[in-house]
């Protein structure tokens, strides 16, 4: 199992540079992925936030070893064919250490609402759907061609292609025991499940890689990927906690380093409280085993 860390890049982590900073002490301390949240606005408190795409080419210049990335890109909100821009350069830059991590993107109301754009969930699917067979046909460095419903696109070619072969792993997230995002997983790289009553148990696993992988067809690699929150008295000592996900097939525990996760309201303005308890996770490295 490999670990990393996830956190909104809001308040002083909206500073790319600050950002970089600490991604360069999640490597140092043993960290193997550093993953960052995508909204343009998360909710009406504002928060100071930042692009990710300037922020993770930040953090790819300032580590080697990390695996970097989005959780998760909600690619109705972005063009397809700028985010393969985007994205084939990251991976380059980074020296092919990008995951993209995709789903619908929430909360809808803030992140499309309050611009004009369609919060419809089903409409926001078609679209993911779409782009990433943009992505993947647009990464190939080859001739693509696509006539969707929802995008056009006449024979172009994108070079230079992502330095990741056959291309940039891609994890669909989404909420547990919704069977699109299962099957959308299916056809990719990895599943990313959250669940708003509690955390992902073994158990859950074990349903969920039982459906996808009725849908899967690929013989690559996969990825199930646990978000959660360790609490920081077992950090010395975790086995008991993270071993039985181990035994059911999970490859990546992502911990949540958000200031949430210690009771914060989501609403409350950004506090320096905020920034600390977040750093300290981050100090803290990796849980032992």
């Amino acid at each position: 199992m490999k670990f990393g860390v996830t956190l909104p890049p809001f308040g002083d982590f909206a500073d790319p540079a600050y950002l970089a900073e600490m991604a360069q002490v999640a490597e140092d301390t043993g960290w193997d992925g550093f993953f960052i949240w995508d909204h343009v606005m998360f909710d009406p408190t504002f928060h100071p936030n930042t692009d990710p795409w300037v922020a993770l080419a930040a953090v790819a210049c300032h580590t080697q070893r990390l695996r970097i990335g989005t959780m998760v890109t909600p690619v109705a909100r972005r063009r397809p064919w700028t985010l393969a821009r985007q994205t084939a350069a990251l991976d380059r830059l980074s020296g092919g250490r990008l995951t993209l991590g995709v789903g619908l993107g929430e909360p809808a109301q803030w992140d499309f609402g309050f611009f004009g754009e369609d919060i419809d969930a089903r409409l926001r699917a078609q679209k993911l759907d779409e782009g990433l067979e943009i992505l993947k046909g647009l990464w190939s460095g080859q001739p693509f061609q696509f006539d969707g419903q929802h995008y056009h696109l006449k024979p172009v070619t994108f070079l230079p292609a992502p330095q990741q072969t056959p291309r940039i792993p891609i994890w669909v997230g989404g909420h547990l025991r919704n069977k699109p995002p299962m099957r959308r997983a299916a056809r990719w790289d990895g599943y990313f499940p959250i669940k708003m009553d509690g955390p992902i148990l073994p158990g859950d696993w074990r349903e969920a890689l039982s459906y996808i992988s009725q849908y899967r067809t690929e013989t690559s690699s996969f990825d199930l990927v646990q978000g959660s929150w360790l609490p920081l008295e077992d950090w010395h000592n975790a086995a008991h906690v993270i071993e039985p996900y181990i035994e059911v097939g999970v490859t990546w525990w992502i911990e949540d380093v958000s200031p949430w996760r210690f009771g914060h309201s989501w609403e409350s303005q950004w506090q320096p409280e905020f920034t600390r308890v977040m750093e300290e996770v981050i100090r803290r490295g990796p849980p032992k085993l």
